[in-house]
């Protein structure tokens, strides 16, 4: 996937201003921003949904706006919230979708590989919030697509159902899948994406793997108490500090009571890059 100057207004206000990224085949890539940073229209774009303003896009060798049956067949597709027919069972809706596609994968095969083999004969409208994101996974899956597309795909979860998830993800990944990820979920997307991309304001603002934009910051935390109180520092240099302050600590016989060193994590970076958006 390219996407080079995209552009796309609504009326007055630009929503997508110049944004640009590239997606090697296999790559899981997250794309991460506020309410109205351009996320859901750049998406839209790239499935084929929204007709953009400016800019080039290529999807797997197709331009979206052109998009033809054959190029439906290689994309997948979870939105954040969807409505299936309630009153048919979990492999009747499998079996339906499955119609549409000239290769789609086996059934079986799709309703196992999202966790649902013991739901398999259940009806839609008895499965429970997670179960039926599982669904919504399967879904996208059966047309046995080249790119898939998830847009909050643990949203509303208990934390033993995202870590399902987030194993069926890297499933995903194992077999070869390109997967956009859109995700409000920091964690999830640093444990899940090959790299990131920020949208602020229409625009990316940072882009790379998630050790590279957690490392381009200064705000490494080393805490210790001494005489009864907790001392709080903020270094680039961590190994340097942490030497200097054992060095101290040996020579004046005395421990380094509470010791704790906390790296910065991607959400650490997410909100310091929308903090500067609001002080702007």
């Amino acid at each position: 996937m390219v996407v080079r100057d995209l552009r796309k207004s609504y009326g007055t206000h630009e929503a997508v201003r110049g944004v640009s990224f590239e997606i090697a085949a296999g790559e899981v890539f997250g794309l991460l921003g506020p309410n109205g940073a351009g996320k859901t229209t750049t998406v839209e774009i790239l499935e084929g949904y929204r007709r953009r303003d400016g800019g080039d896009v290529s999807v797997l060798g197709h331009d979206p706006a052109r998009s033809n049956p054959q190029f439906r067949e290689r994309i997948g597709v979870v939105l954040q919230q969807s409505q299936l027919f309630a009153n048919l069972t979990v492999r009747e809706i499998h079996l339906m979708f499955a119609g549409y596609y000239e290769r789609p994968r086996a059934v079986d095969e799709v309703i196992e590989l999202v966790g649902l083999r013991e739901k398999r004969d259940a009806r839609v409208k008895t499965l429970s919030g997670g179960q039926k994101r599982r669904l919504d996974l399967g879904v996208a899956l059966v047309g046995d697509p080249d790119l898939v597309f998830l847009d909050e795909p643990t949203t509303g979860f208990d934390p033993a159902a995202r870590r399902a998830a987030w194993e069926m993800i890297r499933a995903l990944r194992s077999l070869g899948k390109t997967i956009l990820l859109t995700t409000h979920y920091l964690d999830e997307a640093e444990q899940l994406a090959d790299r990131v991309a920020v949208l602020r304001e229409g625009r990316i603002v940072r882009e790379g793997t998630p050790a590279d934009l957690t490392g381009g910051t200064e705000e490494t935390e080393i805490r210790y108490r001494r005489d009864g109180r907790e001392v709080l520092l903020r270094t680039g240099e961590p190994t340097r500090v942490l030497n200097e302050l054992t060095t101290q600590a040996l020579a004046e016989g005395r421990e380094l009571e509470g010791l704790t060193v906390r790296r910065p994590t991607l959400e650490d970076v997410y909100l310091l890059l929308t903090a500067e958006e609001d002080d702007a």
